[in-house]
C-alpha cells in the first residue's frame, strides 16, 4: 500500500522591508532523525481522515500553528510522488500564509530546528528537486 502524507507550505510576508517577492519567507523544519533533512510541516494521513484535515493537524503538531493562525491560499495544491525505502509515497502540499508574521513556531520532538527562509535559501535547504520545484511553484503563485 502506498504511503500518503499531507502538509502546508507555510509562508509569511515581512513588514514592507522589501518589495514582493523578496518579502516572502517559507517555513522549513529540520528533522531530529535520519539525515536531519528540511521540509515543510507534513505527516501521514490517519485512517478516516481527509487530506486537508491531515495537513492542518500535522502543521499544528509539528510547528504549533493552528488553523486559525493560517490563511489557506486558493488555487494551490501540489502533489509529489517518490519512493521511501522501496515503497511509493504521495505527498500533497497546500499553501498557507501565517496571519501574524511574528507568531512563534513551537517544534515537536520530531524536529530539532526551524528556519524562515527566502526562496533560494529554502530551495538550498530542501535539497530534493521535487520539493524545490514545489517551493518555486508557490512563489510563482504568489507573485503579483
Amino acid at each position: 500500500m502506498a504511503l500518503r502524507a499531507c502538509g502546508f507550505i507555510v509562508f509569511r510576508r515581512l513588514a514592507q522591508s522589501s518589495p514582493p517577492p523578496d518579502n516572502i519567507e517559507y517555513l522549513l523544519l529540520q528533522t531530529s532523525y535520519g539525515k536531519h533533512h528540511w521540509t515543510p510541516p507534513k505527516g501521514h494521513v490517519d485512517p478516516g481522515e481527509d487530506d486537508l484535515t491531515t495537513a492542518l493537524r500535522e502543521t499544528q503538531e509539528e510547528a504549533g500553528l493552528r488553523e486559525e493562525h493560517l490563511q489557506v491560499v486558493d488555487g494551490f495544491l501540489q502533489e509529489l510522488r517518490y519512493e521511501v525505502r522501496g515503497r511509493p509515497k504521495t505527498v500533497l502540499y497546500w499553501l498557507a500564509e501565517l496571519r501574524d508574521p511574528k507568531m512563534a513556531v513551537t517544534l515537536s520532538k520530531e524536529h530539532q530546528d526551524y528556519r524562515w527562509a527566502k526562496l533560494e535559501e529554502a530551495c538550498s535547504l530542501a535539497q530534493h528537486k521535487d520539493l524545490q520545484d514545489t517551493l518555486r511553484a508557490a512563489q510563482q503563485h504568489l507573485d503579483p
